[in-house]
């Protein structure tokens, strides 16, 4: 079975950088794409960024140019760096993983997730 385990959240000034890391074990063969997302207090669950395996990247246009994800595959382990952090950026931050190529930002697309690690930005 596929686990996910993310780190690094945090609280952090605006315009300040925190780096999330997501370790995966399990199955990862089934593992197509990666994928960030994200849910603020009283708001929906919403794809950040995600990544395919051959390495294409797609970001949501709130973070283009702050965030970026990467992968180490040797290490299963995927990471989100950033920057330039905002208090709207404050949310629950999950890693997810999907039997699915393409890199989607669609919730429905992944089906293992890790428990979370809360960011909070202020202002």
């Amino acid at each position: 079975q596929e686990q996910l385990v993310e780190s690094g959240g945090g609280s952090v000034q605006a315009g300040g950088s925190l780096r999330l890391s997501c370790v995966a074990s399990g199955y990862t063969y089934r593992r197509k794409s990666m994928g960030w997302f994200r849910q603020g207090q009283g708001k929906e669950r919403e794809g950040v960024t995600a990544i395919d395996s051959d390495g294409s990247t797609s970001y949501a246009d709130s973070v283009k140019g702050r965030f970026t994800i990467s992968q180490d595959n040797a290490k299963n382990t995927l990471y989100l760096q950033m920057n330039s952090l905002k208090p709207e950026d404050t949310a629950m931050y999950y890693c997810a993983a999907s039997p699915f190529v393409g890199g989607s930002l669609m919730e429905y697309e992944y089906t293992y997730w890790g428990q979370g690690t809360q960011v909070t930005v202020a202002s």
